[in-house]
């Protein structure tokens, strides 16, 4: 599930500055972690709800974010230098009882991580004096030594009914942090609508060495002219004349692949009538089984008959029919 900072600090989506802020003071006061000695745990809460603090106690930072709806999101549009600049956690702190780290001083925020142009080096914790004992500057030293994870990125990939019936082999090209990437994906068969794609590595660069994050592809299958799609099995529509499903007749059905196949459509076919074309859907992923073509049938009723047509009707008509 996204991370949302209003979940993170507990506060309605709607809540004022003040609110927010009596919120955190509760929140920071029992996280700190002159509170929690030795406590990952309690370090790793405290920096959350510092970091949802810092964005929703800025009334620009706040807007930003309610466009995006998700951490997640926002992390992806902005480094931790946008996050938490003009935020002086220290001198929050402060307020709150503490005196602002175990080093004392003012910590500041720097990343070259996105846009910043910036290098590996420039990178400085928040919240490097209040964790780490021995003085903010070994503090921070000994975080930005540790190998982290880039973050995961996301990708919206439209592809056609066909390539998500068959598969393809796509090549998207889209900008990552200050690159542009291009990048070949291969479409499993029988991927459907709504479904992710993992790539291993292919997200935003790691830290002090550490791997890349990864690229998840939301899949969006295109509507098509003539199927349509449910689950494993494939619909198309077909329309016959009245007088075709009365005595019987023929029809040419095609199929996704390219091939057609010829029906016969016995004499009373009904209006909405279905016929499957057992194997001729989707393939299943994972084991699951192939799915199913069914032709849905509609008889056309003539809206305009001529004077002998009508007379011809009528005899029909009268002979119960």
């Amino acid at each position: 599930m996204a991370e949302d900072y209003y979940q993170v600090l507990g506060v309605d989506k709607k809540a004022t500055a003040d609110e927010i802020k009596k919120v955190y003071r509760k929140l920071a006061l029992k996280w700190h972690p002159d509170k929690n000695p030795n406590n990952k745990a309690a370090e790793e809460k405290f920096k959350k709800i510092s970091e949802a603090y810092a964005v929703l106690s800025d009334e620009k930072k706040r807007g930003e974010y309610d466009q995006f709806g998700s951490a997640d999101q926002y992390r992806q549009q902005y480094s931790q230098e946008d996050i938490f600049r003009n935020f002086d956690i220290n001198e929050i702190l402060r307020g709150f009882g503490f005196e602002g780290g175990r080093g004392g001083g003012r910590t500041t925020f720097r990343t070259g991580r996105r846009g910043g142009g910036g290098a590996r080096d420039d990178y400085d914790d928040p919240f490097a004096g209040l964790f780490g004992g021995g003085g903010m500057g070994g503090g921070r030293q000994q975080y930005a030594n540790v190998p982290q994870k880039g973050q995961d990125a996301e990708y919206n990939l439209s592809i056609s009914l066909e390539e998500s019936v068959f598969g393809a082999d796509k090549k998207i090209s889209f900008q990552l942090e200050n690159r542009i990437e291009d990048i070949n994906v291969k479409i499993p068969a029988g991927i459907s609508n709504g479904k992710k794609l993992r790539l291993p590595g292919k997200g935003l660069s790691g830290i002090n060495g550490g791997p890349s994050g990864d690229l998840y592809l939301n899949i969006n299958v295109l509507p098509h002219p003539i199927y349509a799609r449910d689950g494993n099995d494939l619909y198309i529509e077909k329309t016959i004349k009245f007088t075709q499903a009365a005595l019987g007749t023929t029809i040419d059905v095609p199929t996704l692949e390219g091939s057609t196949k010829r029906l016969k459509l016995s004499p009373g076919t009904q209006n909405g009538t279905k016929i499957r074309m057992k194997g001729y859907g989707v393939p299943g992923l994972k084991g699951v089984p192939k799915g199913d073509q069914y032709i849905k049938i509609n008889v056309e009723v003539p809206k305009k008959l001529s004077e002998k047509q009508i007379k011809l009707v009528q005899q029909l008509a009268d002979d119960g029919i």
